[in-house]
């Protein structure tokens, strides 16, 4: 027989942090080592605001190499699992973590790791609209979205969408339309992915070192 499932995951994306692959957009403004420094600001920043929220487990999804440090640190700091991401997109992988913590889980809630302004409250209600409906969306400023949490999942959902590209919230909408699912927007966020979205990292200084988690 199964293991019955437990209330709320909150499942974190994450890229490894390798200078000139992440950040890519900053690197024109803060060099490819500083873009990394603060994609791994950002990376802590985000496992402790989801930890200290204390509404759900929290796992780590990542690409790239499992066991390194940065990742480790967020064991430490209380993540119950670092896990692979599976997938040849964005959307693919999205999914398949999604569906993994169904098996497990009543409600899911996937976020990345560049986006400050989430907090316990917003979370809190994420969890909350689940109750009522199937998938709750967080939107970027960008176009994008910082949050999605769902009760059920269909892959359909997050198959051919022009990920990276401003119109990723727009075409999620008309396909949970076109699908028939109920759903829910939370207030719109801003996410960190070019310079003009700095103003918004009230962490350590962009670009600075995060001693410790470099190879």
């Amino acid at each position: 027989m199964a293991a019955p499932r437990v209330s709320a995951l909150v499942i974190q994306f994450a890229r490894e942090p390798v200078e000139g692959a992440v950040k890519t957009r900053l690197i024109g403004r803060l060099g490819a080592r500083g873009a990394c420094d603060l994609h791994c600001q950002l990376v802590r920043w985000t496992c402790n605001t989801l930890l200290e929220a204390a509404l759900a487990d929290v796992e780590l999804a990542v690409t790239g190499a499992t066991d390194h440090p940065l990742f480790a640190a967020c064991l430490a700091q209380g993540a119950r699992a670092i896990r692979r991401q599976r997938g040849a997109d964005l959307g693919e992988r999205m999914y398949h973590a999604l569906a993994a913590g169904l098996a497990r889980y009543e409600r899911v809630l996937l976020v990345g790791s560049d986006c400050p302004a989430i907090d316990a409250a917003y979370l809190h209600r994420a969890l909350q609209v689940l109750d009522d409906v199937p998938v709750v969306l967080g939107p970027a400023l960008d176009g994008g979205y910082v949050l999605i949490g769902v009760r059920s999942v269909d892959p359909a959902l997050f198959a051919g969408i022009a990920w990276g590209q401003p119109t990723v919230y727009a075409e999620t909408v008309a396909r949970l339309r076109r699908l028939g699912v109920d759903w829910t927007a939370l207030p719109a966020l801003p996410d960190i992915d070019r310079p003009a979205d700095l103003v918004h990292w009230r962490g350590p200084a962009a670009g600075g070192p995060v001693p410790g988690l470099r190879r």
